[in-house]
C-alpha cells in the first residue's frame, strides 16, 4: 500500500509559502476550512487536510427568490417578502427562475414531495410531458405535467389515487417549466 505523506504543519506551510506570519495564514486556512475546501483534524498536530467530498466553488451558487407556495387546485400563497436561496448553477437555466415550495402530494410518485422547494424557469409555453406551473381560468395555480392536444389541456397528476384534470386551453396559462428540485432532510 502506497503511503500518504502527512499534512503540513502551520510553521511549514508558512516556510514553504515564504510567509513570516503565522496569524495571517491561519486567517486564509479558516477561510480554506469555512469554504470547505479543506477540513480541520482537530486535536492533532498537523491540522488540517484536503476536504474529501465535493465541493460546491463560490462561482457555482447564485442566488434564486422563493416567491410562494404552490398547492394543487389553489392560488400560488404569494410571500409577502420573497427571500433569495442559494441553489447551484446545474438546478438554474439561463431565462429568469426563481423557486416555490410545494405543499401536497400530487407529483410524489416522481419524488416532488411536500416542503420540497421546485425551480421553474419563467415561461409561458411548455412542450408535451414538461412539468409546468399552470394557472387555471385566472386563479387557481397547480404543478402537474402536461400534455397539449387541439382544443384541450391535459394537466396529469404524479400520484395514481388522483385524476387528470381535463382544460379549454384558453382556460390554461402556463407560467413556467420545473428545471430544479431541492430537498433539505431536518
Amino acid at each position: 500500500a502506497e503511503q500518504k505523506a502527512p499534512p503540513p504543519t502551520l510553521a511549514e506551510l508558512c516556510d514553504l509559502l515564504g510567509l513570516s506570519s503565522r496569524g495571517s495564514l491561519h486567517k486564509q486556512v479558516q477561510a480554506l476550512v469555512q469554504a470547505g475546501l479543506i477540513e480541520p483534524m482537530n486535536g492533532q498536530h498537523r491540522g488540517v487536510r484536503l476536504a474529501s467530498g465535493p465541493v460546491e466553488t463560490e462561482q457555482g451558487l447564485g442566488t434564486l427568490p422563493l416567491l410562494g407556495k404552490i398547492a394543487a387546485g389553489l392560488p400560488i400563497e404569494a410571500i409577502s417578502e420573497p427571500r433569495q436561496v442559494e441553489v447551484p448553477s446545474h438546478l438554474r437555466r439561463r431565462r429568469p427562475c426563481y423557486l416555490l415550495q410545494v405543499e401536497g402530494d400530487s407529483m410524489r410518485e416522481i419524488g416532488i414531495l411536500d416542503g420540497d422547494q421546485v425551480v421553474i424557469e419563467q415561461r409561458d409555453y411548455a412542450d408535451d410531458g414538461e412539468i409546468v406551473v399552470a394557472l387555471i381560468r385566472g386563479e387557481e395555480a397547480t404543478l402537474k405535467r402536461i400534455l397539449q392536444k387541439p382544443g384541450q389541456v391535459i394537466l396529469y397528476p404524479e400520484n395514481s389515487a388522483m385524476e387528470a384534470m381535463e382544460y379549454d386551453p384558453d382556460e390554461v396559462q402556463i407560467q413556467g417549466v420545473l428545471v430544479g428540485q431541492m430537498r433539505a432532510y431536518l
